[in-house]
């Protein structure tokens, strides 16, 4: 639960983590200090400046329609919440709790993007997931095959009715209790690293076309495995990839500091 909110308190920060943010462009009404004004309430001009940083994070090119448009919320959000405030709509319980919520959200999503720029993931951090990333990917990658049984004494029937001549593929299908038995107990193109330690080692030492000797038991219970083919990794340059690495790494940091508060906190 703590993890899918970071996550979902980190979205807004992606672009921060791929690249600087745009200055807000300043509007003619905001150097003035004040958009308009509605039953003589003043608009701050900040409220247009935010608002217009908003749209040109989002991409809108900007303009003087975009600018008039901005404005023009701004009012229409001025005139109904006068008349939402006139009614007593605001002193409604679920308003105030509605309220309350935004309100901490805009603090915490202002603090953690006061921490991401404080505190940001460099070149040396993205280098070294890069190589760590590397190097538990390997070089080789495996289109393998297998079957998957409960006991050790099933298993080892299985693979001596495949050595008699019954076909890998259909032993899979009638037999294997994984979820690619449809498939012949196809595992598609993958990496060692994607498999549980037992059944990754005992795959790297067969040849290409062998199957494995003896059942190798793994946490799920008992495979008889068969390589089908090998070929190189091709991993992508680091330039390709550094701006996932960055975004995961923040969200990494900002996972941190917030398991970090909770520790020091005090949760009744």
């Amino acid at each position: 639960m703590l993890r899918f909110l970071v996550i979902a308190l980190l979205l807004p920060l992606g672009a921060l983590a791929q690249a600087p943010a745009k200055p807000a462009a300043k509007s003619p009404a905001a150097a003035e200090g004040t958009v308009a004004r509605v039953n003589g309430v003043a608009i701050p001009g900040q409220y247009a400046d935010a608002m217009l940083h908003q749209r040109l994070q989002q991409g809108v090119a900007d303009s003087d329609q975009l600018r008039m448009a901005v404005r023009e919320e701004l009012i229409n959000r001025e005139v109904i919440a006068q008349e939402a405030n006139r009614s007593g709509l605001t002193k409604r319980p679920d308003v105030k709790v509605d309220l309350d919520m935004a309100r901490q959200g805009v603090i915490v999503q202002a603090y953690l993007r006061e921490y991401v720029a404080r505190n940001p993931v460099t070149d040396a951090e993205i280098q070294k997931e890069y190589d760590r990333a590397k190097e538990q990917t390997g070089t080789t990658e495996y289109k393998a095959r297998h079957i998957l049984v409960d006991n050790e004494d099933e298993a080892k029937r299985i693979l001596a009715e495949i050595k008699k001549g019954a076909k890998f593929e259909d032993m899979a299908q009638k037999h294997s209790r994984d979820s690619n038995k449809d498939r012949g107990g196809d595992l598609d193109w993958n990496v060692p690293a994607v498999y549980d330690k037992a059944f990754a080692d005992a795959m790297v030492k067969l040849e290409k076309g062998k199957m494995s000797e003896v059942p190798v038991r793994t946490r799920f219970g008992y495979h008889i495995i068969r390589v089908d083919d090998v070929r190189p990794v091709k991993f992508p340059p680091l330039e390709e990839v550094k701006p996932r690495i960055q975004q995961r790494l923040t969200q990494a940091k900002v996972e941190k500091v917030v398991n970090d508060l909770r520790a020091k906190a005090k949760v009744e």
